[in-house]
C-alpha cells in the first residue's frame, strides 16, 4: 500500500512541480522580457539565465506543487474507491498519509536547503546577468520623455522613438565627456543610434539640428549672457561613441549586501551589524543632543543677568513690546537669523531621518528573508495537509476541479502572503507576525480538514449545507411525487375517503380552537414549553394517507398530493429543542424577540396550512366519490 501510493504521489509531484516552475519562470521572463529580445545574446547567456531563474524558484514552486499533487493523488484514489477500500480493511487515513508525510518532510527539507545555499548565489548571479543585459545595446532602451544617462559622458533626451525602425525623434544632447571645455548641446530634428559591427563603438547620426559648444573652460554654464561658445548647424552628421557593447557580465559580488543573496548565518551576521550600527547612530545622536543642551545651560548661566532684564521686564509690559521697540533693520536681521536655523534644523532632523529610515528598513527586509526561510519550507507541510484530505473528501480526481480548488488555495495562500510581508517589510505590522501570517491562517485549515476526512465527515455535502440554510429561514421542500410504474396493492380507498374526513375535521378544530392568527405567549415559547401533540398526530396521520395514496393510478390524486405541505410540527412552539438554549435565547432580548417575530410567523404559516389540508382533502374525497 506505501509503494502504490508513494508511487502514485511521486509521478503527480514530478509533473505539477515542473508546470508550477515553469509558470513562475514565464511570468518572471514576461517582466524582463525587453532586456531578452533583440540584444543578440548568446544560448549560452540564455542558457545560464534560465538556469538561475529555476534555481531561485524552486523553494516557491514546491508548495503549490505539493498542493496539487496531493490533491489529485487522493481525489483520485477517492473516485476509484481505492481509499474505501482500505479503509473497509481497517487501515485509518492518517496512516494512509504516513509515509507521504516523510516524503514531503524530505522535500521540506530540500527546500530549506535551497534557499539556504543555493537560492541565494543563483539570486546573485541573476541579478549580475540581468544587469548586464541592461548594459548590452543601449540604443533600445533609450526612454521617452526623460533623460537617459547610461552612456557614459552622454545625457540623451528623445521626445518619441519609432520602435519598428529605431529612429528617435525631438532629440536633445547634453555632453561633457572629458573636461569643461567639452561641455556641448546639440539639437536635433532625428537621430539614430546604433553599434558599430565590432561592438566597440556606437553610431550616432543626428539629422538636421544644432550644435552648441562651450568655448570657456572657466565655466560650465552657457545660459549666461557673457560665456563665449560656438554655434554649427548641420543637416546630417555622424558620430563614433566610445562604448564597449559586448556582453561582459557585471561582477556579481557587488551584490552580496542584498539580504536576497545571503544565508541564514550572513543574514544573521548583517542582522547584528545592521543593529549595532543603528544603536551606535543612536547613541552618537543622543550625545550630540546631550551636548547641545549642556552648551544652552552653560549660555544661559552665562547670560543670567540679561535674562532677569527680560524677566523684569515681562512682568512690566508684554514681551511683544520688546519685538516692536526693534527698528527695521533689526526685525529684519531676527526673522532671517530665526529662519537661517529653522531650516537648518529642519535639514539636518530630515537627514537624520533619511539615514535612520534606510538602516530599519535594511533591518526589517534581512528578518524578513530570514523567516521566509523557515515559512517557505513549512508551507510544504501545511499544503499537504490541505490538499490530501481535501482531496479524500471531495473525491474527484484528475485536471478538473481539483486544479481549480488547488489554484484557489494558493492564490488565498499568495495574497495573505504578500500581504503580510509587504506590511511587514514598511514596518506597519511586527514582522514576525506579518511573515508568518499565511502559515497561522493555513495551518487550522489543514488541521480541520484533516480532522473531517479521518472522520469521513461531509464537509462539502451540497445537500447538508442546504438543508441548513433552509431551516435557518424557514423555508421548506414541496412534495414531488410521480406516478409509479409498478403498483402491487391499490389504495384501500373507502378506508382513506373516512381517513381524510377525519383529518379534514380535525384540522377544522384546531384552527377553531387555538387562535393562530394571534400574537404567541412570550413566557411559554422560551421558559414553559408545551409540545403540541395535536399537531404531531395530523402530521402522522397526514404522511400516512399521502403514502397509501401515493399506490394511486389517478393522475387527480396525485396533483392534489402534491400540494399538500409537510408540516413541522413543533416550529410554532419553539424555537430550539434544548430547553436550556431557549431560555437563554429569551433572556437576551434582541435575539429572544427576533426568534418570537419568527415562531408568530410559524404560527400563521401553520394556519395556512391547515387550510390548504383542509381544501384538498376534501378535492381527493369528492374524487374518490366520483370513483366509487
Amino acid at each position: 500500500m506505501d509503494a502504490f501510493t508513494m508511487k502514485a504521489f511521486l509521478q503527480l509531484l514530478a509533473a505539477t512541480f515542473f508546470v508550477c516552475l515553469f509558470v513562475y519562470m514565464m511570468q518572471y521572463t514576461w517582466r524582463f522580457l525587453e532586456e531578452l529580445i533583440g540584444k543578440g545574446l548568446s544560448m549560452k547567456v540564455l542558457g545560464n539565465f534560465f538556469w538561475y531563474m529555476g534555481l531561485t524558484f524552486v523553494p516557491l514552486a514546491m508548495p503549490p506543487g505539493i498542493l496539487l499533487a496531493s490533491l489529485i493523488t487522493f481525489g483520485n484514489m477517492g473516485e476509484k474507491l481505492e481509499l474505501l477500500s482500505m479503509k473497509a480493511a481497517g487501515i485509518p487515513l492518517l496512516r494512509v498519509f504516513l509515509p507521504l508525510v516523510f516524503v514531503v518532510l524530505l522535500m521540506s527539507g530540500a527546500s530549506f536547503y535551497f534557499q539556504n545555499n543555493i537560492g541565494p548565489e543563483a539570486t546573485k548571479q541573476l541579478a549580475a546577468l540581468l544587469w548586464s543585459m541592461k548594459q548590452k545595446s543601449p540604443e533600445l532602451e533609450i526612454p521617452e520623455g526623460e533623460f537617459y544617462s547610461d552612456i557614459p559622458g552622454y545625457n540623451i533626451f528623445v521626445e518619441h522613438k519609432d520602435g519598428k525602425t529605431g529612429m528617435l525623434y525631438g532629440v536633445m544632447i547634453y555632453t561633457n565627456t572629458n573636461t569643461q571645455e567639452d561641455t556641448q548641446i546639440v539639437l536635433a530634428d532625428s537621430a539614430r543610434l546604433q553599434s558599430t559591427e565590432d561592438k566597440m563603438h556606437l553610431m550616432l547620426t543626428l539629422y538636421n539640428g544644432e550644435r552648441f559648444r562651450n568655448m570657456d573652460a572657466r565655466s560650465a554654464n552657457m545660459m549666461r549672457a557673457e560665456v563665449p561658445y560656438m554655434r554649427e548647424t548641420f543637416t546630417h552628421e555622424v558620430d563614433l561613441i566610445e562604448f564597449d557593447g559586448n556582453f561582459n557580465v557585471m561582477d556579481a559580488t557587488l551584490f552580496a549586501g542584498n539580504a536576497q543573496t545571503k544565508g541564514l548565518k550572513s543574514i544573521w551576521r548583517g542582522i547584528d551589524s545592521l543593529e549595532h550600527r543603528i544603536d551606535s547612530t543612536g547613541r552618537a545622536l543622543y550625545n550630540l543632543e546631550l551636548r547641545g543642551v549642556m552648551q544652552r545651560d552653560l549660555f544661559m548661566r552665562r547670560g543670567k543677568d540679561s535674562t532677569n532684564v527680560v524677566a523684569r521686564i515681562g512682568k512690566t509690559e508684554p514681551y511683544d513690546s520688546l519685538y516692536v521697540h526693534l527698528t527695521h533693520d533689526q526685525l529684519q536681521n531676527s526673522i532671517r537669523t530665526a529662519t537661517s536655523k529653522v531650516r537648518q534644523l529642519k535639514a539636518e532632523y530630515e537627514f537624520r531621518a533619511l539615514i535612520s529610515d534606510e538602516e530599519n528598513r535594511q533591518l526589517r527586509i534581512h528578518k524578513v528573508e530570514q523567516h521566509r526561510k523557515f515559512t517557505y519550507s513549512l508551507a510544504c507541510l501545511i499544503f499537504f495537509f490541505i490538499g490530501a484530505p481535501l482531496g479524500a473528501i471531495i473525491r474527484k480526481g484528475g485536471l478538473g476541479l481539483p486544479v481549480v480548488i488547488g489554484v484557489s488555495i494558493f492564490i488565498f495562500y499568495y495574497i495573505v502572503n504578500a500581504g503580510g510581508e509587504k506590511l511587514a517589510k514598511s514596518g506597519t505590522w511586527d514582522i514576525t507576525f506579518g511573515v508568518w501570517l499565511s502559515s497561522m491562517v493555513l495551518a487550522p485549515i489543514g488541521t480541520f480538514l484533516t480532522y473531517k476526512a479521518n472522520q469521513d465527515s461531509a464537509v462539502f455535502n451540497i445537500d447538508g449545507y442546504r438543508m441548513f440554510l433552509m431551516r435557518l429561514f424557514g423555508l421548506r421542500e414541496s412534495r414531488k411525487l410521480s406516478r409509479k410504474e409498478v403498483i402491487i396493492n391499490d389504495p384501500d380507498y373507502p378506508a382513506l375517503h373516512d381517513q381524510l374526513l377525519q383529518l379534514q375535521s380535525d384540522c377544522r378544530q384546531y384552527t377553531e380552537e387555538h387562535s393562530l392568527i394571534r400574537m404567541p405567549n412570550y413566557w411559554k415559547i422560551f421558559f414553559e414549553y408545551e409540545e403540541d401533540t395535536t399537531v404531531i398526530d395530523i402530521d402522522n396521520r397526514l404522511e400516512y394517507i399521502v403514502g397509501e395514496l401515493h399506490n394511486s393510478r389517478d393522475r387527480f390524486i396525485l396533483g392534489a398530493l402534491n400540494e399538500l405541505p409537510i408540516l413541522v410540527p413543533d416550529a410554532h412552539t419553539r424555537p430550539f429543542r434544548n430547553a436550556r438554549r431557549n431560555m437563554a435565547a429569551g433572556i437576551f432580548l434582541p435575539l429572544g424577540l427576533f426568534l418570537f417575530l419568527r415562531i408568530w410567523r410559524y404560527r400563521l404559516r401553520l394556519l395556512r396550512d391547515m387550510n390548504v389540508i383542509q381544501e384538498k382533502s376534501q378535492m381527493i374525497v369528492d374524487r374518490i366519490g366520483k370513483q366509487n
